[in-house]
């Protein structure tokens, strides 16, 4: 008869799980018995933080569930800041951790924690297994709730006991929550609003890339005359080259912030209004109209008001709301072209993106952690699908982008770029012996200004007169670092140098890390 190790294998085998990422220790090792002899791909990474991150880049590139897999004590810990990033960005993710014997909970025993209860405010749930005939109901609940509506994650604790314990395997189904059923009133005043709208905007957020809806938001766009912005999370969600593209809702783009000024009505599609972008205060000033279409219920009018919410899946909403919009707009609702931009030299990050874009175009799926280098990125990168752009939207993590590389890879089995700085990266240069080790197509680019740019920003805008605390000094050759790892390194020093280092990092094996020199007043 099987153990409650081996009912774990088989369950995550008989759901289509062909890759978990993650990092051995004492509690588990039954688990690691058990792969060993299954057809599961375990990924070794540097780090569970970076398994972690790695099983959410996994998830967001295939839209499967991510799978990581850890110890107790430390390693259950270490997880932590991967599971809120996943709970914050709405990815399917199942953390699955081992603890001390049940009979030793609540002693104190050597690397006990009590995973269940820290994890509870940041997974959709979280529970601890007590017996082995219980663990496939556990794991098929688990995958069932994690993509289930708004996705997200799960944890499910198994103490070490419980591992050795024989039962019978019990076989099953998922079972996925059926979407929310939308309103047909809503859907009309939804309709009504916009019809009465002469500017209207439509702000795309990440619930577009989790419905599959890219296509139905550009037919939605061409019906009602709208121009298009994106979330951080909604990028690739419309075509960059679309002439109704107006970018990234960022403070860094004036384009967006013009158009927040000037709509009379503001469409949403799957966004958080978060407090990252002073351009929704717009909103509140000038109340201005707003139609809120969201699956997650508790979103609606949680910070901002709207006019009229829609609950349900955008795909599903906009099938319905798209035959009955019939926008008649005025002329002058075209932004692009009206708003003149001094020409001056783009600085070097910028012409190292454009570079990048250039040469690598959709064949790669970028990474990034948080800062000024995601911001560039976001903002210049033209990314014509949502899966090719990987970052840490919501809760803005360092360290998040080598991991997620790695996951996405192999979720794709691509090419992948992790761009980064010398402040994230230090956080997660670990990984790329991960990357390494199993010959990852792994592209790193590192803006290395010596300093945290966007805290340094910060500093600087708040009327700060010295920024000690941003400044890294560290002196840290990556080129070297690379070499040491049995990863190659190229350095750009000078604008003259774009290009010709840039095929001389794209062109030769990889992994590759580039140590792409700045100024320390870049994006300042």
């Amino acid at each position: 008869m099987p153990n409650g190790a081996d009912l774990l294998v088989k369950t995550l085998s008989d759901l289509g799980v062909r890759t978990i990422f993650g990092y051995p220790g004492a509690s588990v090792l039954p688990i690691y018995d058990s792969l060993s002899s299954s057809s599961i791909r375990h990924i070794l990474t540097a780090h569970e933080s970076g398994a972690c991150f790695a099983a959410e880049g996994y998830a967001r590139s295939s839209h499967n569930v991510g799978v990581v897999l850890t110890t107790s004590g430390p390693g259950a810990t270490n997880l932590i800041t991967g599971i809120a990033d996943a709970f914050m960005d709405s990815i399917p993710l199942v953390a699955i951790t081992g603890n001390v014997p049940l009979s030793c909970l609540g002693h104190d025993t050597f690397q006990e924690i009590d995973i269940f209860g820290v994890t509870l405010p940041i997974t959709k749930w979280s529970t601890i297994v007590k017996s082995a005939k219980e663990i496939p109901e556990t794991i098929r609940k688990a995958f069932s709730i994690a993509l289930s509506g708004r996705m997200g994650p799960v944890l499910i604790d198994i103490p070490s006991n419980i591992l050795l314990e024989s039962a019978a395997y019990t076989p099953g189904t998922l079972d996925i929550k059926p979407k929310p059923v939308i309103n047909e009133d809503d859907i009309k005043a939804a309709a009504d609003l916009i019809n009465k709208s002469k500017k209207p905007l439509l702000y795309v957020g990440g619930g577009v890339k989790n419905s599959g809806a890219k296509k139905e938001v550009a037919q939605f766009a061409l019906q009602s005359f709208a121009q298009v912005c994106t979330s951080y999370m909604g990028i690739g969600c419309y075509d960059p080259y679309d002439g109704s593209y107006l970018g990234v809702l960022s403070d860094d783009n004036p384009v967006t912030t013009a158009a927040i000024k000037e709509c009379d009505l503001l469409i949403s599609l799957g966004a958080r209004f978060n407090s990252r972008f002073s351009a929704f205060k717009y909103l509140r000033k000038k109340k201005i109209p707003v139609v809120q279409i969201d699956m997650d219920k508790s979103e609606i009018n949680k910070n901002i008001d709207s006019t009229v919410a829609v609950v349900g899946d955008v795909k599903e909403v906009l099938e319905k709301l798209t035959p009955l919009v019939k926008v008649q707009p005025e002329d002058e609702w075209v932004f692009k072209d009206t708003l003149e931009e001094e020409e001056i030299e783009k600085p070097r990050a910028i012409q190292i993106i454009d570079a990048l874009c250039e040469k690598l175009g959709d064949t790669v799926t970028i990474t990034t952690d948080v800062g000024l280098h995601q911001q560039w990125t976001a903002l210049n990168y033209k990314f014509k699908t949502p899966e090719k752009f990987l970052t840490s939207g919501g809760l803005g993590t360092m360290g998040f982008s080598m991991g997620a590389a790695i996951g996405a890879h192999f979720a794709t089995r691509g090419k992948v770029m992790a761009i980064t700085s010398d402040g994230s990266f230090n956080m997660n240069f670990n990984e790329l012996a991960t990357a390494v080790k199993h010959d990852i197509p792994l592209i790193v680019c590192i803006f290395n200004n010596n300093s945290l740019g966007l805290i340094r920003k910060m500093q600087l805008a708040n009327g700060s007169k010295k920024t000690p605390q941003s400044s890294l000094y560290l002196g840290t050759d990556y080129v070297a670092l690379a070499n040491a790892m049995s990863a190659r390194g190229v350095r750009i020093l000078e604008e003259d140098d774009i290009n010709a280092k840039l095929d001389e990092a794209l062109n030769g094996t990889l992994p590759v890390v580039i140590d792409c020199r700045i100024s320390i007043n870049e994006g300042m």
